[in-house]
């Protein structure tokens, strides 16, 4: 079992910024990629950012250039750091990280979710 814990969320304004953290830990052989994910209130959840694990990133286009997500393999953590937020960006962000085990399953997992709420 493999467990995804996020932190960094918050209250901000209009124009500030926040870095959200998510640590893997548990039975985990390998990640493949992980990514961010957000869900704003009556909305699907959608992708923010993605990076796998050669560091090779993407973005839906709302979040180029505001949004920069890395990851340290080492420790098993990806971060997204968000910069000019506006009160659209308000949501529960969540990780997502593909993760093989060491009897070579592989399977996606969830963190449990961070809310972020920007005021104007």
């Amino acid at each position: 079992q493999v467990q995804l814990v996020e932190s960094g969320g918050g209250l901000v304004q209009a124009g500030g910024s926040l870095t959200l953290s998510c640590t893997a830990a548990g039975s985990i052989f390998d990640i493949y990629s992980m990514a961010w994910y957000r869900q704003a209130p009556g909305k699907r959840r959608a992708l923010v950012a993605g990076i796998t694990g050669d560091g090779s990133a993407n973005y839906t286009d709302a979040e180029k250039g505001r949004f920069t997500i890395s990851r340290d393999n080492d420790k098993n953590t990806v971060n997204l750091q968000m910069n000019s937020l506006n009160p659209e960006d308000t949501a529960v962000y969540y990780c997502n990280a593909h993760v093989m085990n060491y009897i070579g399953m592989s399977r996606k997992y969830w963190g449990q979710g961070t809310q972020v709420t920007v005021s104007s």
